[in-house]
């Protein structure tokens, strides 16, 4: 897994390159020398990554690819909440529940937890996971000399829990979300949420987005019936203090661009791109 973090750390920079020069329509030798690597060495990097060659990994960033994307997208989410399921098929096999903590726990934020936290290697860069013992309460990306500044959210979040760094304690759920074999259905991965109850549904809502998919905010406002709370769906979108997990980088806008993420934009299109690679060519892995 760390080999991928350092794999993570090279295609953002190409992809970082590419975004700027995309009307020029860079080669792959072009692409190449910007992350200081041979053409040959490149493209096998970013097929061992991204499971596709670049040229192909382009084509999931475009803005038409995003506006179809999202058009064909509403008729996948138009079955999966009629089942009532959370997901037609996860890409990794996760099976998420939801525990809000109580009013009186939302209320004195966080007093009384004790909240392990550790830093861990994933394909989308590193990552802060915390947990407690009712379940994970944070999932960040972590940039590069960042790890003040993630470790500050997470604070602010949970003002007046027990705080310590314990990767021991935190890892086994990292090898489970990020993991090629960590699934197991009987043992779900818990989630444990401080959030007003609007935000609680929007994070439900996003949990029913199933890899390769977008949904917009205004759909979102739509589906948990709140029309007229575009704003406040955005709102409660970046919020969101589990990243991956509960999808919030599956959310664009209506006219297909992709928009901000809290963790950065390049990682926001390297995570749709990267889920609608494995999603068109290798549905085996759905």
């Amino acid at each position: 897994m760390a080999r991928s973090t350092d794999d993570y750390a090279r295609i953002e920079q190409a992809l970082a390159y590419l975004e700027k020069n995309y009307h020029r329509r860079p080669d792959l030798e072009e692409v190449a020398r910007s992350v200081n690597l041979s053409p040959f060495h490149f493209q096998r990097l970013f097929k061992r990554w991204a499971g596709i060659s670049p040229k192909q990994f382009v084509q999931f960033l475009t803005l038409e690819h995003a506006k179809k994307l999202l058009e064909d997208s509403r008729s996948v989410l138009d079955a999966t909440y009629a089942s009532g399921l959370s997901s037609p098929g996860r890409l990794h096999d996760l099976f998420v529940s939801i525990e809000a903590v109580s009013p009186g726990e939302f209320k004195n934020q966080g007093a009384g937890l004790k909240i392990s936290y550790g830093y861990h290697p994933t394909p989308f860069g590193e990552c802060q996971l915390a947990a407690t013992e009712r379940g994970i309460c944070g999932l960040g990306f972590v940039s590069r000399g960042a790890r003040a500044k993630t470790l500050a959210d997470l604070h602010r979040r949970w003002k007046n829990a027990e705080f310590e760094e314990n990767p021991r304690a935190t890892r086994p759920y990292a090898e489970r979300i990020f993991g090629r074999n960590g699934y197991h259905p009987q043992r779900p991965v818990r989630l444990l949420l401080r959030g007003t109850n609007f935000q609680m549904k929007v994070w439900e809502a996003l949990l029913r987005v199933p890899p390769g998919s977008v949904t917009c905010y205004e759909d979102i406002a739509a589906r948990i019936g709140k029309p007229k709370a575009v704003r406040a769906v955005g709102s409660a979108v970046a919020r969101n203090p589990v990243a991956y997990l509960i999808p919030c980088h599956r959310v664009i806008r209506k006219i297909g661009v992709f928009g901000d993420y809290h963790w950065g934009g390049t990682r926001k299109k390297a995570l749709l791109a990267w889920e609608a690679a494995r999603t068109q060519f290798a549905p085996d892995a759905a």
